[in-house]
């Protein structure tokens, strides 16, 4: 039983040992040297063309076989051999007396000088004239294409082969004709595709190194390198050789195209092998040596030039992309809600890397615009390259090689590049392009079964080289290298834009905590101040007899003028307020002819502590005046003016007249103490209280430092005060709750039964607090309320889910808070009537006016 053979595919041609052949093509002979000088080897043939015969050699100097004039010719040539690759050429040698002169090259292979030889052309043209000439042709071209092409050009008019093509190799390994000078009638390859293995490594590696290979006779009988093998063993290593044999493999690949002759002379930009000068011919062919040794020069400049183009192609494309880095990130330095941005960050992106489409992954969250994958697809992808671009920038004409079943959105999104702005998890910006479904036509087909043949256990070359198609699909257009490197650049400065903005942001967290902290410890401050100063008026108020009705009735007059004034400073933010504005609201709570309060003065604000203080003194003076004064009688009235002394002090006069005698208290209560001593103790300034039989007479001056120029008044225009003061005993809607069912939601007990003091003054037919969420909802269900005054902040929660219930049922309600009209409702809720705390029952009767109808009682 015999084992089956080895697989054959097309790597087989990688082991063929193309470069020790132990042959060389009869158009010439090969002589090897030690370092001394003696001959070791010789071509078979050599008495075909020097009259010796290999055994006639070995063992011999040089010297001893060449004339002196050609001995020291090639050792001056050897001696300018620099580098592992270095080939010299020299012409018209004459190495026998009297025999034909030669062409030949030296170089170095395994400490041995190689010496070939072929009979001279006897051509002596303007080698550099030519390449110059040439040369300028090609500098004239506009692009890429008419570039190639005039290189072909060039190349056949040198060598005359039937047909110059211009391969270029792609990132795969696989080639394609770019550009194609043939003579007419032999049909074209132009565009044709020719797969990586039609090229083997080990001949790439030969192409980089030796820059002209010439084949002249497929059919020619190749000539044995004597003896095969030296005394180690070894084969001579002919990968510098210019006569080296022809592979079998290799021949029998151009006798299945017909070729008869070709030439490969390498094009190299970079260090690397860009492609060949592949020149093929229908007959057998030898040009000239040195018609080959000026196309080799030729293809040298050939690269240097492409290599300038390229290389200036790629400067002015990362130039313009660095000008639209710039861009980028001056304008996110000015707009930073711009990184969010995927239309305006798409539009920016794709004029540096063209792309279909862009998706934005930022702390979790996407943004697309474009052609794009879905959100789900985009997070699957975004999971890949956590584990795929490892931090760096990642790109691929085929998302489904990291992702399986990308296939289902190629057509919108086939290929991808991906730049990460932020470490792990990482956060990316990912340009997206399209499917492009494109037919490659290769010179045969790529995938065409093979099997062993007559070169024994290798591979035999395939036989057709008629076009074959081949639809490609699930990619894209591939990232170049030059966009690679821009999108690093962009990478770049998108992080440095991120990480700028995160320092700004803990910046700023910082700032903002610091701030709070600041005004957690001031708000501490008021409220500890508020709680003592309402402690304070409780017990200094209380009288030593009396009705509770009255001392209630006192407390509440007082703590309504601190409200009202705080109502007066909150309005710019703890900011200063109109002495004008304080007067009003006292002369409205009390006085129904305002003309009774004459007052005169420029406009003139106060800074928010004495505000508060002034409150509770004008309050005390316009409650005694209303109780005992002038304002107590018919025809009583007050004057109040107030001016600026030599010092800058505000001086406030106050003169009552038209009220029944004065005389001075006999005892001297809170009120009174209020009136002297306030502005004193808690200004700095003073107070003078004259109790004239005819009317009060009291004289305030307040210190300039507590005052405050007035802020966009235009001059000669009165001041308004549009927002009613806390605390004013306007009209009240009568019975404006009458026959209704009211839920008060109030995390505050002792708010929340004022505030049902003021629904049942109010008519309400029932009141029902709540302090919770869950109680309010759970009454809503079982005991439908007609109408509700919701508190926003109840706790740690808000009583928005509350009013979303009352909506759906349609049940009218009010909101009430602390902040006034400065809360923020949701926009669902937005336009709400909110009650300002704290609750009175003026502001409360006239929201309730202006949302409901009194309900009708029934009487059975």
């Amino acid at each position: 039983m015999t084992s089956p053979a080895a697989p054959v595919d097309l790597s087989n041609c990688d082991r063929e040992p193309i470069h020790i052949l132990g042959a060389i093509q009869p158009i010439g002979f090969l002589i090897a040297l030690t370092a001394d000088w003696l001959i070791t080897r010789a071509s078979a043939n050599t008495k075909d063309f020097i009259g010796l015969a290999p055994s006639d050699l070995f063992g011999r100097p040089l010297q001893d076989i060449f004339t002196p004039k050609a001995v020291h010719d090639l050792r001056n040539r050897a001696t300018l051999l620099r580098g592992r690759d270095a080939v010299e050429r020299i012409f018209d040698c004459v190495f026998i007396e009297g025999g034909q002169a030669f062409d030949a090259a030296i170089h170095f292979s395994g400490g041995q000088v190689i010496i070939e030889a072929e009979p001279a052309s006897g051509e002596h043209g303007d080698a550099t004239g030519m390449v110059r000439s040439m040369i300028s042709r090609l500098d004239q071209t506009a692009d890429f294409a008419s570039f190639y092409k005039e290189g072909a050009r060039q190349v056949r008019a040198l060598l005359g082969f039937d047909r110059v093509m211009v391969y270029r190799f792609a990132p795969d390994g696989s080639g394609e004709v770019v550009a194609e000078a043939a003579r007419s009638g032999i049909g074209t390859f132009m565009g044709l595709r020719y797969p990586a293995s039609d090229i083997p490594a080990q001949a790439r590696e030969l192409y980089r190194r030796n820059l002209l290979r010439l084949i002249t006779d497929v059919n020619a009988v190749p000539v044995r390198i004597l003896p095969e093998r030296d005394e180690s063993g070894q084969p001579l290593d002919l990968s510098l050789s210019l006569l080296r044999s022809v592979s079998p493999i290799h021949i029998e690949y151009l006798r299945n195209m017909g070729v008869g002759a070709s030439l490969s002379i390498s094009i190299i930009v970079d260090g690397k092998l860009w492609g060949l000068f592949a020149c093929h011919h229908y007959s057998a062919r030898r040009p000239t040596f040195e018609r080959r040794s000026v196309s080799e020069l030729f293809a040298q400049m050939f690269s240097m030039r492409l290599e300038s183009r390229e290389r200036k192609e790629t400067v002015e494309y990362e130039r313009r992309a660095r000008d639209i880095s710039d861009q980028l990130l001056g304008a996110v330095a000015s707009d930073e809600t711009l990184l969010k941005d995927p239309d305006w960050l798409g539009d920016i992106l794709t004029h540096a890397i063209p792309a279909d489409g862009v998706g934005v992954w930022l702390g979790g969250n996407h943004a697309f615009s474009g052609a794009t994958p879905s959100h789900e697809d985009f997070r699957r992808i975004v999971r890949a390259l956590n584990g795929t671009a490892a931090g760096r920038v990642f790109a691929t004409d085929h998302i489904g090689s990291i992702l399986p079943g990308a296939d289902a959105f190629a057509s919108g999104a086939a290929g991808l590049l991906a730049i990460p702005i932020s470490r792990s998890p990482r956060d990316y910006v990912v340009l997206f392009r399209k499917e492009l479904i494109h037919s490659v036509r290769w010179a045969g087909d790529p995938h065409k079964p093979v099997e062993y043949g007559p070169n024994g256990p290798r591979l035999t070359p395939r036989e057709s080289f008629a076009e074959w198609k081949e639809l490609v699909e699930g990619h894209s257009r591939p990232f170049t290298a030059s966009e690679i490197r821009v999108a690093e650049t962009l990478r770049a400065t998108l992080i440095e834009v991120v990480l700028r903005l995160a320092d700004e942001a803990s910046a700023e967290r910082q700032q903002s905590s610091a701030r709070q902290e600041l005004l957690i410890a001031e708000l501490n401050h008021r409220v500890r101040n508020i709680l003592g100063l309402i402690r304070g008026l409780i017990r200094q108020s209380q009288p030593s007899g009396g009705d509770i009705t009255d001392f209630v009735s006192v407390i509440d007059g007082r703590i309504h003028a601190l409200a009202r004034a705080h109502n007066q400073i909150t309005d710019d933010h703890w900011g200063p307020a109109p002495l004008q504005a304080l007067i009003d609201a006292e002369a409205a709570a009390f006085v129904d002819d305002h003309d009774r309060i004459v007052v005169q003065g420029e406009p003139v604000h106060l800074n928010p502590n004495a505000y508060s203080t002034m409150a509770l003194v004008v309050h005390e003076l316009v409650t005694n005046s209303n109780k005992y004064g002038s304002l107590s009688a018919d025809g009583g009235r007050v004057v109040m003016g107030w001016h600026r002394n030599a010092a800058g002090d505000l001086v406030i006069e106050w003169r009552e007249t038209g009220g029944p005698p004065v005389t001075p208290p006999k005892r001297k209560g809170f009120g009174t103490t209020i009136i002297g001593r306030s502005v004193p103790y808690d200004l700095g300034g003073s107070a003078q209280i004259d109790y004239d039989p005819k009317g009060l007479h009291a004289v305030f001056r307040i210190p300039a430092r507590h005052l405050s120029e007035p802020r966009g008044v235009p001059e000669g225009k009165p001041i308004k005060y549009p927002r009613p003061a806390v605390g004013h005993p306007q009209a009240v809607p009568d019975a404006v709750l009458a026959g209704h069912d009211i839920l008060l939601v109030e995390d505050s007990l002792i708010i929340a039964l004022d505030a049902e003091d003021i629904a049942q003054r109010l008519g309400a037919a029932s009141v029902t607090t709540a302090a919770t969420v869950e109680g309010a909802l759970e009454f809503i269900d079982s005991n439908r309320p007609t109408v509700a005054m919701l508190d926003i902040n109840l706790g740690d929660r808000n009583s928005y889910p509350i009013a979303d219930r009352l909506a759906e049922l349609d049940i009218p309600f009010i909101f009430a808070t602390g902040y006034g009209e400065q809360a923020q409702p949701p926009v669902e809720h937005r336009g709400r009537l909110i009650v300002q705390k704290p609750y009175t029952l003026e502001n409360v009767a006239r929201a309730f006016d202006n949302l409901v109808e009194p309900v009708a009682e029934t009487t059975d």
